[in-house]
């Protein structure tokens, strides 16, 4: 120790109950922590936490928040000082909430389920928070709180906390720009806030002004599809897919026999992004009407892109046998296939194949708004 914090002067700070010799001794101990003149040695250190924790609740509160602005980026406090800071009130726990490294996570989460909005906030913007943290911060957090968390760059969110984040942009607007600006945030994700944005630019325009919606929704589509041309997904399986079949339409060699050949490959990738280049659908489309076995849709696609019963015959075949196996009984039901086929007139296909075109998350955010009406 040095020689004007010496354990006798210290003794005699410790001896006087008196309420000024409690802080001065408080603040002598914090120095001694602080010194550039050599650390303490493990018994000091040990003693000189003892006596902060035990003196911690008696001092003034100027001296605790004095306090934690020393001792916030210290290393040599104990784990049992630092959380009785960090549990104080907010002007006090502020900076080694903020600050410090000691804090583990079952001690943050803690503090997070127990004490106030406002010491949830500052853990939200420490060089590090967790995932474990961010999920406990959401839960229990305001939009304050959760705001500056995916402001955060440093903060590690979880896959699943941000899909609940994202469905929560549809309804709090000041989600969606600091959701959209994180690195973590995926294509998909970042595309349906696109549509949700636009899907309520459109409605408000809608109601304001004397316009056409169907020229509104073009030119709306047009800019938010330019928007994410800008982002580059990972090349996935139906990536490669999409870009197989659109050099191939590029070069005139995509055609319904292709398709075909996919199917019997069982390439249903390839196909589905065939059938998509083909109509001008998404592929989110084609995938629905094959998952789900919607055989009207895809008798209206087939009249729409000008295919003959035979290949619309031969395609149901073929998607019938992907989704439910080689002996599935098929007779009855491509008869009534058929049927349902030679009655869809090509103009009726070509008009809602038109409508089925605007982007898949387009119309799901339209039909969402309009629910919520």
């Amino acid at each position: 120790m040095s020689e004007n914090l010496s354990s006798q002067s210290l003794l005699k700070l410790a001896m006087d109950s008196s309420k000024g010799s409690k802080d001065a001794l408080m603040e002598n101990i914090t120095d001694l922590f602080l010194s550039s003149k050599g650390r303490l040695n493990e018994h000091e250190r040990v003693l000189m936490n003892d006596i902060m924790v035990k003196l911690l609740k008696t001092v003034e509160k100027t001296i605790r928040k004095n306090l934690s602005k020393k001792l916030a980026e210290s290393d040599e406090i104990s784990i049992e000082l630092v959380t009785m800071l960090a549990n104080d009130n907010i002007e006090i726990a502020q900076p080694v909430l903020e600050k410090s490294k000691l804090l583990r996570d079952e001690d943050l989460i803690e503090t997070i389920r127990n004490r106030t909005d406002a010491h949830r906030l500052s853990i939200a913007i420490r060089e590090h928070v967790s995932e474990n943290v961010s999920g406990e911060l959401i839960e229990h957090g305001s939009e304050d709180v959760i705001e500056a968390l995916i402001r955060n760059e440093n903060a590690e969110i979880s896959q699943a906390s941000l899909d609940y984040l994202v469905q929560e942009s549809r309804s709090v607007d000041r989600f969606q720009e600091p959701l959209v600006n994180r690195n973590d945030l995926s294509f998909e994700m970042a595309h349906k806030m696109y549509w949700w944005v636009t899907a309520a630019l459109r409605r408000k325009i809608v109601e304001d002004f004397d316009v056409d919606p169907n020229l509104l929704d073009d030119a709306l589509e047009s800019a938010t599809k330019e928007i994410i041309a800008n982002h580059n997904e990972e090349d996935g399986v139906m990536q490669k897919a999409i870009l197989l079949v659109r050099t191939m339409n590029n070069q005139r060699r995509l055609n319904f026999d292709f398709v075909v050949t996919s199917l019997r490959q069982q390439k249903i990738n390839v196909a589905v992004a065939a059938l998509a280049e083909m109509s001008g659908l998404g592929v989110k489309i084609i995938w629905r009407v094959i998952r789900e076995k919607n055989d009207e849709g895809l008798a209206v696609i087939s009249r729409a892109i000008g295919l003959e019963k035979s290949q619309f015959s031969s395609m149901f075949l073929l998607i019938l046998q992907v989704n439910s196996g080689p002996k599935a009984r098929s007779t009855s039901i491509l008869n009534t296939m058929l049927s349902l086929y030679d009655r869809i007139k090509p103009a009726n296909a070509r008009a809602a194949v038109k409508y089925w075109q605007r982007d898949y998350h387009f119309q799901e955010a339209q039909l969402l708004l309009q629910d919520a009406c």
